[in-house]
């Protein structure tokens, strides 16, 4: 099981989640890595047991770089979980990271979704 404090909340992963946790062990070491399928080739967010486009289980962890377009957000107003409080309002987004754009087709990308934060890790305002 893997535990961690963020914004003042205990948070837990379970063991049986082994994609996760190797997922968010990488994270807290400051290195963003994805899996890519070996048979596809192609990386995929979020970590799961198999690729979406060959059902192969084997993967490889692959450090990517987190830079990209900004495909979708959502300003967060109402924050349901009390530890983001103080941070509203916050930003949430949807990228499409310049790494395997347009693979497998043309219109599709690798898309991550998360906060948008200040280079020193806080919640960024919307500003």
């Amino acid at each position: 099981m893997l535990q961690g404090e963020y914004l003042g909340m205990l948070l837990t992963i379970e063991d049986v989640d082994k994609e996760n946790i190797a997922y968010f062990n990488y994270c807290d070491a400051g290195d963003f890595r994805l899996h890519r399928g070996k048979q596809s080739g192609l990386l995929r967010y979020p970590p799961t047991t198999a690729c979406p486009w060959t059902r192969d289980r084997e993967y490889d962890w692959v450090s990517v770089e987190g830079k990209g377009e900004v495909h979708s957000y959502n300003e967060v107003h109402h924050a349901i979980q009390p530890a983001f409080r103080p941070y509203v309002p916050y930003m949430l987004l949807l990228v499409d990271l310049d790494t395997q754009k347009g693979q497998p087709t043309e219109h599709e990308a690798l898309r991550v979704a998360g906060n948008l934060v200040t280079p020193d890790g806080t919640l960024a305002p919307p500003e």
